[in-house]
């Protein structure tokens, strides 16, 4: 039977199904239903509070975007995952089914990544961005004296292999991070990765550092005790005399340096 045969008769038992599948590969379902519904191989765990504020399909270019409000009963979505951005940027796809022959009506009403997840009073509130969002970024770069480019991406190129290291930390003192051996001011800028503990899989930004110790962006929640092993990547202050001293890649640095700012036409004759 068609969809629209479903939908046209005198009684339907609908339900939401949700699908997320997180950036790391770990994929769950929930469903709006009181029972746990199984379709395409996955399970869709009864998730009652979780539920759309709103849903809005045009023909616009606009960027589609829709609330998603719940409340933290599925175990897989906890808390501390969220409070720790494991699901932030993570793949959405909302479905529609009847619960008395789940799968057998299955009308995609929506599919986007999931932005930044708040937590307000026991619930988790996120937009969902549809593909219609990639229209809203700018067309072209705009100027900047310092690199616009990430250390080791695609436009940077500069070969990370020589550049990543792994260690067991000392330990954690707030956002001081105990390094033995380690050069801290070459990470300044750069990334951090647990390996292990309470933040496995999760990055931190390198503020900064010393001999012996890096400096975070912000202190690591959950307990990190000594001799956690982390993934660390140098760091770039994105001005041109760092990318041809220090890396030798002047050719590929993505910046104006020289080019003259507004405080140009400000300058008084011969300043």
């Amino acid at each position: 039977m068609s969809a629209a045969a479903i939908l046209a008769k005198p009684l339907c038992a609908l339900a939401f199904c949700w699908r997320l599948d997180r950036r790391d590969g770990v994929a769950m379902g929930l469903t709006s239903h009181d029972r746990t519904l199984a379709v395409g191989g996955l399970d869709y765990a009864a998730s009652p509070g979780m539920l759309p504020s709103a849903i809005r399909q045009t023909g616009t270019l606009d960027a589609a975007v829709m609330d998603v409000e719940g409340a933290l009963s599925a175990d897989s979505l906890s808390a501390r995952d969220l409070a720790q951005g494991r699901w932030d940027g993570a793949a959405v796809a909302l479905y529609l089914t009847e619960w008395t022959e789940p799968g057998v009506l299955w009308l995609e009403l929506a599919r986007g990544t999931l932005g930044p997840v708040r937590q307000v009073k026991g619930s988790f509130v996120a937009a969902l961005h549809g593909a219609k969002a990639a229209f809203g970024r700018a067309v072209a770069p705009a100027t900047s004296p310092t690199c616009r480019a990430s250390l080791g991406d695609a436009d940077c190129r500069v070969d990370m292999a020589l550049r990543r290291r792994m260690l067991r930390i000392g330990g954690v003192d707030g956002e001081r991070l105990l390094a033995p051996g380690v050069e801290g001011a070459d990470y300044a800028g750069g990334r951090l990765r647990w390996l292990g503990g309470a933040r496995c899989g999760l990055w931190d930004g390198i503020a900064g550092g010393e001999a012996g110790a890096l400096l975070l962006d912000e202190p690591p929640d959950g307990v990190i005790g000594a001799g956690t092993p982390v993934l660390i990547e140098e760091g770039c202050d994105k001005r041109i005399a760092t990318c041809s001293a220090r890396f030798g890649n002047a050719v590929n640095f993505r910046g104006e340096p020289y080019l003259p700012g507004n405080d140009l036409l400000t300058r008084y004759p011969g300043a």
